[in-house]
């Protein structure tokens, strides 16, 4: 899973796009000033959407620089009220791949981030998904955090993979057994609130969420 940095100090327009991104099937951090984003550079990032105004002393173009210091490869859509040809050249002369003009329609915005994605990542190995601070190989079942890897059992793997696979989607307890345990499986669905609570403990990372009175679903 790509994750998308999202900088952008109107809140309402910040939380409907992650809603747009996330159904797009990005992971998305959401920050509204430029000093929060500037702290957060270093982190896994596969790319930023950066509005030039921003709601403290730091503009877009600040974030940016800071971002080329350290990463020259990392694709960059800058957004602004402002529509003036002297943006545009500056944002591209700092290293952006985009600029989109508020106001702009979520889908237009998703959209630039689907094509920038499949361009710059094309050649990039589909077996490998990333997700917060994890990253899991699937042709190898080994999964890493920060480089260092965890250990985990067939089912927690199996487990991790159905929800991977499936972000947003809730899976009741029966769906789970028949999934990783076989419909021929005879015994308790406890056994499926036992392995959740595994794979929790050794990725605390995972939004693994309980749906009361169903099952579970990873956001």
């Amino acid at each position: 899973m790509y994750t998308i940095c999202f900088v952008e100090d109107e809140i309402d327009l910040s939380n409907l796009v992650k809603v747009y991104l996330q159904k797009a099937g990005y992971n998305v951090v959401c920050f509204t000033k430029g000093k929060e984003a500037i702290n957060y550079i270093g982190n896994k990032v596969d790319l930023w959407i950066l509005d030039i105004m921003l709601g403290d002393d730091y503009s877009g173009y600040d974030v940016i620089g800071a971002i080329r210091k350290t990463d020259l490869n990392v694709p960059v859509i800058f957004t602004s009220a402002r529509d003036q040809d002297l943006d545009k050249i500056l944002g591209l002369e700092l290293g952006s791949d985009d600029y989109i003009t508020k106001p702009y329609s979520s889908k237009e915005l998703v959209l630039r981030v689907n094509n920038i994605i499949k361009r710059v990542y094309k050649n990039e190995d589909n077996n490998f998904i990333n997700y917060e601070i994890y990253k899991i190989d699937v042709n190898k079942r080994v999964v890493k955090r920060e480089e260092k890897e965890l250990t985990l059992t067939t089912l927690e793997f199996d487990l991790l993979l159905l929800f991977i696979n499936n972000i947003g989607k809730g899976f009741s307890r029966d769906e789970i057994l028949n999934t990783i345990w076989g419909q021929d499986y005879f015994g308790t669905d406890r056994v499926v609130d036992d392995l959740v609570r595994r794979l929790r403990k050794k990725m605390p990372k995972l939004k693994i969420s309980a749906i009361y009175g169903f099952g579970y679903r990873l956001s």
